[in-house]
């Protein structure tokens, strides 16, 4: 991918520790992959998916994630609909913050945009320090540049200090 369409990208993360009907939260992660295209997302690059204890209650069941870089027609609060359109179409129940789930599509970046609006907030304010996130981009995309902070997303995968036991996943 050339520099200027991985600067201008969008990113998403998607994470899993509740596979519902799917069998296994792998699946269900690319069953909501295979959807992308529904909802206005052309995927131009994805990781693996990777593995890391629940957050912040490592008693709970672990954890898939993995990164997407998608084009959008869509504007960040357009995607953003979109995304969680399809978390409820795919069983999320939003319940208590950072409790078990099925579907979690977060979005952490809408190319160099920067929003500070309510209910958007863009970079993503807390990606760029949890390694399930930026392991996964950083596999992808390693000289991804964050839009406020300026380090790349291998630098930031370095130095994340939430989930530091997320590796790619067997």
């Amino acid at each position: 991918m050339a520099e200027m369409d991985l600067q201008n990208a969008v990113v998403v993360a998607l994470g899993s520790n509740l596979p519902g009907p799917y069998g296994s939260s792998e699946a269900l992660l690319e069953a909501a992959l295979a959807r992308f295209p529904q909802v206005g997302l052309k995927i131009l690059a994805r990781s693996s998916w990777w593995r890391s204890a629940a957050w912040p209650d490592p008693d709970g069941p672990e954890y898939r994630n993995g990164v997407a870089l998608v084009e959008a027609n869509a504007g960040p609060a357009g995607v953003l609909a979109a995304l969680l359109r399809l978390e409820a179409e795919m069983g999320r129940d939003r319940g208590a913050r950072n409790a078990p789930r099925t579907l979690d599509l977060d979005l952490i970046a809408h190319g160099r945009d920067v929003v500070d609006g309510p209910g958007l907030i863009l970079p993503h304010p807390r990606a760029h320090d949890r390694l399930f996130v930026m392991g996964p981009l950083a596999e992808i995309a390693p000289g991804w540049v964050h839009p406020v902070l300026g380090a790349t997303a291998a630098e930031l995968a370095a130095s994340a200090r939430i989930g530091r036991d997320a590796t790619p996943a067997p």
